[in-house]
């Protein structure tokens, strides 16, 4: 399994930036004769994250590609959705790396409590049915697509 993100290059530049002179740090340090803890620093003089989201443009891509072998056979899957950022803040007022947050927490919770995901025990979401959960995930504004035996090498 493999798990990526990707990032605009002047993004990575800012967080290289904050991580080379020890703005990331989570331990305290001495300033001015008292002990800061610079990453709490910065969450304090940056901007409120939930300020953000009427500026953002563009689209979150999450995605899976799965290959393996099925009945013998070399089989490739992949299942992505895309998200415009001014749509889920026309619709909630958050971007949309929010919005891809909390409809699939939303759905989940929502699959317990009609209880399409509900059994005695302690189980992990992957061990439920998924049709309910991406069904809903579509009808809940987070529409899917997927394709089969595609080349998938990036």
């Amino acid at each position: 399994a493999r798990f990526w993100m990707t990032f605009g290059q002047e993004y990575l530049t800012h967080l290289r930036v904050i991580q080379n002179i020890g703005m990331a740090r989570i331990d305290p340090v001495l300033y001015n004769g008292m002990e800061i803890v610079p990453i709490q620093f910065l969450k304090a003089v940056l901007p409120d994250p939930g300020e953000l989201g009427e500026n953002y443009t563009g689209q979150t891509s999450i995605g899976v590609r799965i290959s393996g072998i099925k009945d013998g056979k070399q089989r490739t899957y992949a299942v992505y959705n895309n998200c415009s950022h001014e749509a889920a803040f026309k619709e909630t007022g958050a971007q949309g790396v929010s919005y891809t947050t909390g409809v699939p927490a939303m759905c989940g919770a929502m699959m317990f409590l009609q209880g399409k995901w509900k059994q005695p025990g302690v189980f992990n979401v992957e061990q439920f049915d998924p049709d309910p959960f991406l069904k809903a995930l579509g009808e809940n504004g987070l529409p899917w697509v997927e394709y089969f035996d595609l080349d998938l090498e990036l």
